[in-house]
């Protein structure tokens, strides 16, 4: 990244501009990811969406946990084979609800990076259209070490974006 400022800022010196002529901004994209309306959003959208299956991933948790206390405690009172059958059982639940997990995981983290596909190409909307309309040279977002605050635009994407319908 710092080669490639370095060309740019090379090729615009070689061609007799100077820095003076250069509009340059920063973006912070964190930042800005943090306060996005947007993002506020989908993530209730995501909780809504996956709330009763965390629901039920809990309640299948209690389930085998309550069936592990039940053997602990009458094991010693139990029969051979219903003592065979509770263990069944147990590991049955046990593996149906390490599966549900992983598939809940793999649903929530797909869902979760399809809504940050989402939000990130309204920002990088967003940046355009502030780097247009305030006719910057250069936009800068990560891999800055520093950046003064008068070159900082973040709030003004963020602002833009809570124009932005969803």
């Amino acid at each position: 990244m710092k080669t490639k400022i370095a060309l740019f800022l090379g090729m615009l010196l070689a061609a007799n501009v100077s820095y003076a002529d250069l509009k340059i901004g920063f973006v912070n994209i964190p930042a800005v990811l943090e306060k996005a309306p947007q993002a506020e959003k989908a993530k209730k959208r995501l909780e809504q969406e996956f709330s009763p299956r965390d629901k039920q991933l809990v309640a299948q948790q209690k389930e085998i946990q309550s069936m592990d206390e039940r053997m602990t405690k009458d094991a010693a009172v139990m029969g051979e084979s219903a003592r065979v059958n509770l263990e069944k059982d147990i590991l049955n639940k046990k593996r149906d609800a390490k599966r549900a997990q992983q598939e809940f995981s793999e649903d929530f983290n797909a869902r979760r990076n399809e809504e940050l596909g989402k939000l990130q190409r309204r920002i990088v909307e967003a940046i355009r259209e502030i780097a247009k309309a305030q006719e910057f040279d250069l936009l800068l977002t990560d891999g800055v070490i520093y950046a003064s605050e008068k070159i900082d635009v973040t709030s003004q994407v963020q602002q833009k974006l809570s124009t932005i319908p969803e």
